[in-house]
């Protein structure tokens, strides 16, 4: 029993980090209906620049989240003024096309720049513990299940109670409407965007302190966040929370009872039924 409430926080602490990665991804395929298969490279380089941060100018992971951020909302703005919104209203494979090209020409970069060599963030908190009877929780992790909750949430609240919010919700359900009342499209996409980068950049700086960085993790993080936006729903930021929270709990019982080499095999099964009984995702809304 003890095993299994381990398990069980673990699977949770892990799912509410799967969540704050998957967000970004289904606000750009929501609003802009953009698969960004480079969205794991920006998890990527939002874990570099944590690390650097941290490395030369000593700013704790957590309290350079708002820096680190802002770079990759810089970084997402100017690519997609510049390179994706050329294509936003072209065909989807048109921009898995392009989003596939810009995943490898930033991994190839990251390549050159960081070297291949495995870093991790590593704070002087990261070997403490909170012990709750029988059960471990790593100040680490806990600390990166807590900023993906309150930016989780927060997202939610934006979307819900901001003018700009509220406009790019608008212009994801009716665009043509959105206009009507004075939406600009092209500083609405942008703008959208590099919220989705931001959030994958402020992940990436969670993923830094509780795992390994390198230049290759961005398909295997991509395809971990396409996941949990399909099983939550891309209309819902709470949908995808619950994603990343059950796709979590799930990795964590299957290592536990069948094997650790089954856990991705259980993510996509999940996905693939969730497709098959409810395509909307958990908490998405039904036509």
């Amino acid at each position: 029993m003890d095993l299994l409430a381990q398990v069980l926080a673990n699977g949770v602490l892990l799912g509410g980090l799967y969540a704050v990665m998957a967000l970004g991804l289904a606000l750009a395929w929501g609003v802009l209906n953009i698969v960004n298969l480079a969205h794991g490279s920006f998890i990527m380089l939002g874990g570099y620049a944590a690390w650097y941060l941290f490395t030369w100018l000593h700013i704790d992971p957590f309290l350079g989240l708002p820096l680190t951020a802002a770079m990759m909302f810089a970084l997402g703005y100017a690519l997609q003024r510049g390179v994706l919104n050329l294509i936003v209203r072209a065909p989807m494979f048109n921009t898995l096309l392009l989003t596939f090209g810009l995943d490898v020409v930033l991994s190839y970069l990251a390549q050159i720049v960081f070297s291949a060599d495995f870093r991790t963030i590593n704070p002087p908190y990261a070997g403490s513990q909170l012990n709750l009877g029988a059960v471990v929780l790593p100040v680490a992790r806990l600390g990166a299940f807590t900023a993906a909750i309150v930016l989780t949430v927060g997202m939610w609240l934006f979307l819900l109670h901001t003018r700009i919010g509220r406009a790019i919700r608008a212009t994801a359900q009716n665009l043509n409407a959105a206009r009507l009342y004075g939406v600009e499209p092209r500083h609405l996409y942008a703008l959208t965007f590099a919220i989705g980068c931001a959030l994958a950049g402020a992940s990436g700086a969670l993923y830094g302190t509780v795992s390994q960085i390198n230049p290759y993790i961005g398909a295997t993080l991509t395809a971990k966040s396409f996941a949990i936006a399909i099983i939550g729903g891309l209309d819902n930021p709470l949908g995808v929370l619950v994603g990343g929270l059950f796709l979590g709990l799930i990795e964590s019982l299957t290592a536990l009872y069948i094997g650790p080499t089954w856990s991705d095999v259980a993510s996509f099964g999940i996905l693939v039924l969730v497709l098959i009984v409810r395509p909307t995702g958990l908490l998405g809304r039904t036509a």
